[in-house]
């Protein structure tokens, strides 16, 4: 038959279309509950649509305090942790040491245990130390968390990197800082920024590590799981929603950026 002739061709672009779906499906079930005025105190039936939400995303207590909190830790995270992944990341690709080996092996174990492993392990750490919970602790357990994820991400692009076109550079008498920036740089660039957006988008996320961290200090995740105890309300939808929409314009503009880069090298 025609119809299943046409889905055996096309049975990979089906599959892959519908595990889109499934993925997205509970952003747009948040995006439209983010319009919703429940009659409760929970968010979870649709009752009236209204824009009060939007209007105010910052009407419940302490919310934006709590997203700002997270913001900057995310953004301090995603920088101290992609400094230090690109660095490990050139040096476990271009130079052989004693450890190598070893060095490979520890770096991948934080995404390959339990998160709440390496929770208690910081933990135990601040505690011995006698550090006050807070801040720094959940910056620093942050850092530790995303550092595996970007030095994977930009190991993966150093070793597809060609040595000769540095090479070409220092036959071309362009010093040391000259070559990395003007051709090591731009190449690493797109799995730099893979590392950096993956650690942004885990630290910003993060509930377990940040729970055992956190001390006092209240973040964004933290917030919304206490406020599901007594109720939802709906300016967490609208806060989801637009980091959702955010994420996405950001990945829509660098494909765009990287398919000009493309046509213009033609």
């Amino acid at each position: 038959m025609p119809v299943l002739r046409w889905i055996r061709r096309n049975l990979i672009v089906i599959a892959g279309l519908l595990t889109l779906a499934y993925l997205i499906l509970p952003n747009v079930v948040v995006m439209v509950f983010s319009f919703n005025k429940p009659n409760g105190r929970f968010n979870y039936a649709w009752q009236h649509f209204s824009l009060d939400a939007w209007k105010d995303p910052c009407g419940v207590a302490d919310m934006c305090g709590s997203l700002s909190l997270s913001l900057q830790i995310a953004t301090w995270a995603t920088i101290g942790a992609t400094v230090l992944g690109t660095m490990i990341s050139f040096a476990l690709v271009r130079y052989r040491f004693r450890a190598r080996g070893a060095i490979n092996s520890l770096i991948f174990l934080p995404m390959a245990m339990p998160e709440v492993v390496m929770a208690a392990s910081l933990l135990t750490l601040f505690l011995n130390m006698g550090a006050q919970l807070g801040f720094w602790t959940i910056l620093i357990a942050h850092v530790m968390f995303c550092l595996s994820f970007v030095v994977t991400a930009v190991k993966a692009r150093v070793m597809s990197m060609d040595p000769r076109l540095e090479e070409a550079a220092r036959d071309l008498y362009a010093g040391p800082v000259q070559t990395f920036l003007r051709v090591t740089l731009p190449i690493a660039a797109p799995g730099i920024a893979a590392g950096a957006l993956l650690a942004f988008a885990l630290s910003f996320d993060d509930f377990i590590i940040t729970n055992f961290n956190a001390g006092s200090t209240v973040t964004f995740p933290m917030f919304v799981w206490g406020s599901a105890q007594r109720g939802t309300p709906v300016q967490i939808n609208v806060i989801g929603t637009a980091m959702f929409i955010i994420a996405v314009l950001v990945v829509v503009a660098g494909q765009l950026i990287a398919n000009r880069r493309k046509n213009s090298a033609r």
